[in-house]
């Protein structure tokens, strides 16, 4: 993983900062955490003394671990349905508000 650009100009300092999620509000507290982690650190020792912020930084980022406890729910229901335990309306209720 290099972040860093192979030749540093005055131009890249200044598009450096382009890609980030500091606009969009949702992953802006990781983001800043790793970011604020790899500048103590540097680029080479940060990649494995920042491991952590980065791995909770891209997980905020794609979703994956969301999505995979969603499909793993849904392939559940969908046993169930087809096993006959949830017949009717029970088949769609969604959980409890304090459920979660």
């Amino acid at each position: 993983m290099s972040l860093s650009p192979f030749l540093r100009t005055p131009m890249t300092d200044l598009t450096g900062g382009m890609i980030s999620h500091q606009l969009q509000g949702r992953c802006q507290k990781e983001e800043m955490r790793y970011m604020d982690c790899l500048e103590a650190y540097g680029l080479e020792r940060g990649e494995t003394k920042c491991k952590a912020l980065f791995e909770e930084y891209h997980e905020c980022h794609t979703l994956t671990k969301q999505f995979k406890r969603f499909f793993v729910m849904r392939t559940e229901r969908e046993k169930q349905i087809s096993e006959g335990k949830l017949t009717g309306d029970k088949k769609y209720v969604t959980p409890k508000v304090d459920s979660f």
